[in-house]
């Protein structure tokens, strides 16, 4: 059975992570239609509800990838969501996303949620390598992913093309004994996932 058929409960002190839902989707449509929140994820894509409903509707069945809603604990609402998708058991790799709202920058929600699912990602996955990209006019997101343990390996140039503008994205990655050393722990050992890849949209 795949790791990722697994959809956990990830709690942290200003947040909680948990399986998103068709119902999570009036919380999310704002932030997946933020103008900001668009440019920073180079995201092109019209979202419609009757669509996200389908989508995060079939989140729960979903196992190449997690999709995991962000709530704040001190209101109990849906302010984004993390993801761990492109999955590659062969090498034991996924990629890392994370799009919340405006509201929630600056305090400190978002560095949790990072670390409470890369760290899942390697304590319960037992994955090896996690990795991102950010893109160029989004340094806020390429301090915070470096104070999480995430290392720039090189550019993908001219990688958007963001209203007329090419726009170059770092490639960031954190591997499982570092993340280990960072937090004083010892490493999880490697995985044996199945061969199957799953790739999905988001």
């Amino acid at each position: 059975m795949s790791p990722f058929s697994a959809k956990p409960t990830l709690i942290g002190d200003l947040v909680l992570l948990r399986p998103v839902t068709e119902d999570d989707v009036p919380a999310l449509m704002p932030v997946l239609d933020d103008p900001e929140v668009t440019r920073l994820t180079g995201s092109h894509t019209a979202f419609d509800e009757p669509a996200l409903r389908a989508w995060y509707g079939s989140r729960a069945v979903a196992d190449d990838r997690l999709d995991l809603a962000v709530v704040e604990r001190a209101t109990g609402r849906v302010v984004g969501e993390a993801v761990l998708n492109e999955w590659d058991p062969g090498n034991e790799s996924c990629a890392f996303r994370i799009a919340l709202s405006p509201g929630a920058a600056g305090r400190g929600l978002g560095t949790e949620a990072t670390r409470l699912i890369v760290g899942h990602a390697f304590g319960a996955l037992g994955l090896y390598r996690v990795w991102l990209e950010v893109y160029a006019f989004n340094p806020r997101a390429r301090r915070a992913y470096e104070k999480a343990g995430f290392t720039a390996e090189g550019v993908l140039r001219g990688a958007l093309l963001w209203e007329g503008e090419r726009v170059d994205a770092t490639v960031m990655s954190v591997l499982a004994p570092e993340w280990a050393a960072a937090r004083g722990a010892r490493a999880a050992p490697p995985s044996r996932a199945g061969s199957r890849q799953g790739r999905g949209a988001g």
